[in-house]
């Protein structure tokens, strides 16, 4: 598989720089290509280049940040994708002391690419910008509404965390009651995720959101069950009650079984699972739980999905599952006790303790 940063490439480099030229005939053409492409560049990765190359364009472009800023504009329409962000990148480096031509400026690149990166520092310096996002939400177009939600998401991963947002969401709330119904998947999206971030440190007020936008739509009742999917993967018993998931008092467990109890990393084994409801018909949530042993002795526990269903009375559900212990990027193995549960709603009701050798 290609590295992502390859996505700047040579040919990018040198498109990018033909634009430039065209907006502005001064522009050094080779210089740039050469500034960009020097000694570092096999090195950096995808982050990094972003910003190289954002500033050899502050370099080559040797205006004001008004007169960059209107250049850039002209060029940015060219270029679409992930690529696109050396632009917000441009003025996350260099605006944050022009804020209101900046904002202006990430209010356009956003519809070629997206600037949910570069509005955070803009926030994280001045919480009050959090009425331009409102303002925002209500924009014609879908790139600035997402942008609304996104940019502003207490956690959002590969980002800058939003410490004001973390302590208190309330800011945040006005604009994701605007979007929840949004026509553009992209957008009521970006809702579900932001209240998924600020379920982490404020569960009840977004229970409580939750439960009154679940019957209010199609969309939103989506948004509220992708909100809560923390919580439900957590086995919150209120958001559990939310969705209609029945007593567990009734499911009986007539397997639960691992095929192997020692089993050598980087080889798998079969999990035999089976359950009756013995009460009347309902709706549960089944799921099984690894507690990967990590370095330092602890577990970390990864949730698996079996499945979300009714189940009829006296209906019976089976299930084997193969479990994978080969090495991954994202999750490295060691030898030790593990275990499994089999959770239902959430609640774990058994346990398998195995070996890994």
């Amino acid at each position: 598989m290609e590295p992502l940063k390859n996505m700047y490439n040579i040919d990018f480099v040198e498109n990018l720089a033909t634009e430039l030229h065209k907006i502005d005939p001064k522009f050094k053409h080779s210089n740039f290509v050469k500034a960009v492409l020097d000694s570092t560049w096999t090195e950096l990765e995808l982050k990094a280049r972003t910003i190289h190359i954002s500033e050899q364009m502050h370099a080559f472009l040797p205006y004001n940040y008004a007169v960059q800023i209107e250049l850039l504009k002209k060029a940015a329409p060219q270029f679409n994708g992930f690529t696109a962000t050396i632009f917000p990148t441009f003025v996350e480096l260099f605006g944050l002391n022009e804020v209101e031509s900046s904002l202006v400026a990430l209010e356009e690149f956003t519809q070629h690419s997206t600037s949910e990166f570069a509005i955070r520092p803009f926030l994280a310096a001045n919480p009050n910008l959090i009425d331009i996002m409102y303002k925002w939400s209500k924009s014609p177009n879908f790139h600035v509404r997402r942008l609304a939600s996104e940019g502003c998401r207490p956690l959002l991963p590969w980002a800058m965390k939003l410490h004001n947002y973390v302590a208190d969401p309330s800011p945040i709330l006005p604009i994701l009651e605007t979007l929840k119904n949004d026509p553009e998947d992209y957008v009521y999206r970006s809702v579900a995720n932001n209240l998924n971030d600020i379920s982490k440190h404020h569960p009840d007020l977004v229970l409580e959101f939750c439960a009154k936008w679940i019957n209010q739509s199609d969309t939103t009742r989506w948004v509220a069950k992708h909100a809560l999917r923390t919580l439900l993967k957590k086995g919150n018993q209120t958001a559990m009650r939310l969705f209609g998931f029945g007593t567990i008092k009734s499911i009986t467990t007539n397997n639960f079984n691992l095929l192997d109890n020692q089993i050598a990393i980087g080889n798998a084994s079969a999990l035999e699972i089976a359950v009756t409801n013995a009460g009347s018909k309902a709706k549960f949530r089944l799921e099984y739980a690894v507690g990967y042993l990590k370095k330092n002795g602890s577990h970390n526990e990864k949730v698996f999905q079996l499945r979300e269903t009714a189940i009829d009375k006296g209906q019976s559900l089976t299930f084997t599952k193969k479990v994978d212990f080969k090495d991954l990027s994202t999750r490295k193995h060691y030898a030790g006790n593990h275990y499994i549960d089999l959770k239902i709603n959430g609640i774990p009701v058994e346990r398998i303790d195995f070996e890994l050798t």
